[in-house]
C-alpha cells in the first residue's frame, strides 16, 4: 500500500503563522493545482501535485526566523516529533527542538518530504489527476526538482527570505541547490556531509540497491500497488547495503565485533550467525514498513543525477558568482560515502566565488551517520553558526 502518513489534508495557512498557532509541531499538506504546475528538469509539468510538511515552533511577526530541514535519502518530514508510522523520534530530534541547537523556541522550522517520496508528497505512490497511481509513469525527478517544489512551498507559506537552509547527505545537496538557485532567498547555508556531485562509486551502489528491488518477483514492473504485492525482500535487500555505507569500519567493529548473535558457537550454517548480519537484516526488515519501493529507485535516482557544476558549464564556482548567501561545511573523518574532499571541492569553489564560508572537519568513528548522532562538536558548530546568523538580521 502506499506509504502517507498522517499529515492533515489542509495546509498551514500563513495567517495563521503569524498568530503564532504554530507553537507546536504541525503537519499538513499543501496542494497545488493546474495554476501552479511544477516545471521539471526531465521536460514537461507535474500537475497536479501536493507537499506534505511539518513545523516546529513559530514565524515571528518579521517573517526572518524560518529555517529549512532538508533530509536525506531515507528521512521524511519528521524531523523531531513522534514518527506516525514507526512510533520513534524524528531523524533529528537529537539536533532540532527547544534549547537545541536548532532551537524551535527561537526559529521556526519547516521540514518537507520531497518531491518523489512516500510520506504525502507527491510520488511513485500516490495517484496522478485522474485517481491512477502513478507506479514508473512519475515522471523522473531531481535534485532541482525537489528545490523547486520546496521553494513553492515555502512560497505559499509567505516566507520572503529563509534564515537558513540545512541539511545533510541528500540534505545538504538540497542545500547547495538553494543557494545556487535562489541565493537571494537564503541568507544561511549549511551542507553537511555531501557533495556538489553523486561519485561513480555512490552511483554503483544505488544501482545495486535498484537492481534487487527490481529482481524482487514481487516489483511486478513497479505496479505492485495495483497488484496489491510488495517487493519487500529487495528493498530490505537495498537497504541493507545501503546501510553499510552509512558506517565506518571501525564503528562496525565497535557495535558488532564478530560477536556471535544469541547463540554459544556457529551454526555451519546460513542463518544469521553474527551480529552484525542480525543487526542488517532488522534494518531491511524494519525499513520496508515506512518506505515505498518505488520511492528508493526515484530517490537514487535523484541523488545520481545531482551535478551543480554541470548546470553552469561545469564550474562550480559560478554557481555561486556574487552570492551573499553565508556558508558553513561540515565533513566527518570516517564517512567515507561523502569524504572530506567533497566538501573541500565545495569550500574552494565558494572562496572563488569570493564567498563567505567556514568549514569543519569533525573527528568521528562513526561514519556517515555522524550527522544525525550525537556529536558534540558537530553540536557547537551548528549553534554557533546559526546563533551568529540570526544576530545579524535581528532575530534574538
Amino acid at each position: 500500500m502506499a506509504l502517507i502518513g498522517t499529515a492533515s489534508v489542509e495546509a498551514l495557512q500563513p495567517e495563521a503563522l503569524a498568530r503564532g498557532e504554530a507553537d507546536r509541531p504541525h503537519s499538513a499538506v499543501v496542494r497545488f493545482g493546474p495554476d501552479k504546475p511544477l516545471s521539471l528538469d526531465a521536460g514537461g509539468v507535474l500537475t497536479p501535485f501536493q507537499i506534505a510538511y511539518q513545523t516546529y515552533g513559530t514565524l515571528n511577526a518579521a517573517r526572518s526566523n524560518a529555517i529549512l530541514l532538508c533530509h536525506a535519502l531515507s528521512g521524511d518530514q519528521h524531523a523531531a516529533n513522534v514518527h506516525p508510522v514507526t512510533g520513534k523520534p524524528g531523524w533529528w530530534e537529537t539536533l532540532v527542538g527547544p534549547g537545541k541547537p536548532i532551537d524551535t523556541d527561537r526559529f521556526f522550522v519547516i521540514c518537507s518530504n520531497v518531491l518523489g517520496g512516500c510520506m504525502g508528497t507527491t510520488g511513485p505512490s500516490s495517484a496522478d489527476g485522474k485517481g491512477k497511481i502513478y507506479g514508473l509513469d512519475l515522471p523522473v525527478v531531481t535534485i532541482g526538482d525537489m528545490v523547486r517544489a520546496q521553494a513553492m512551498l515555502i512560497d505559499h507559506l509567505g516566507i520572503e527570505k529563509l534564515l537558513a537552509v540545512v541539511g545533510g547527505s541528500m540534505g545538504g545537496m538540497q542545500v547547495l541547490q538553494w543557494a545556487a538557485s535562489y541565493p537571494d532567498r537564503v541568507f544561511a547555508a549549511m551542507p553537511i556531509a555531501t557533495a556538489a556531485r553523486h561519485s561513480a562509486q555512490n552511483i554503483a551502489f544505488h544501482e545495486v540497491g535498484r537492481q534487487a528491488i527490481m529482481a524482487d518477483p514481487d516489483w511486478r514492473g513497479g505496479a505492485y500497488l495495483a497488484e496489491s504485492t510488495s517487493p519487500r525482500r529487495g528493498l530490505a535487500v537495498a537497504r541493507m547495503a545501503a546501510h553499510i555505507t552509512y558506517m565506518s569500519d571501525s564503528s562496525l567493529h565497535r557495535k558488532f565485533g564478530r560477536r556471535l548473535q544469541d547463540r554459544e558457537g556457529r551454526t555451519f550454517s546460513f542463518d544469521a550467525d553474527f551480529q552484525v548480519e542480525s543487526y542488517l537484516r532488522h534494518q531491511g526488515e524494519a525499513f520496508v514498513d515506512r518506505f515505498d519501493a518505488n520511492s528508493y529507485l526515484y530517490v537514487t535516482r535523484a541523488m545520481d543525477y545531482f551535478d551543480l557544476a554541470a548546470d553552469y558549464g561545469g564550474v562550480l564556482a559560478k554557481a555561486f558568482r556574487g552570492t551573499a548567501t553565508r556558508f558553513c561545511l561540515v565533513s566527518f573523518t570516517t564517512d567515507w560515502l561523502f569524504p572530506t574532499a567533497d566538501s573541500r571541492a565545495v569550500v574552494h569553489a565558494l572562496n572563488a566565488a569570493g564567498a563567505s564560508v567556514s568549514f569543519a572537519e569533525i573527528e568521528s568513528d562513526k561514519g556517515h551517520d555522524a550527522f544525525l548522532l550525537e556529536e558534540p562538536e558537530f553540536f557547537a558548530i551548528t549553534r554557533g553558526f546559526l546563533d551568529a546568523a540570526a544576530r545579524t538580521v535581528g532575530v534574538p
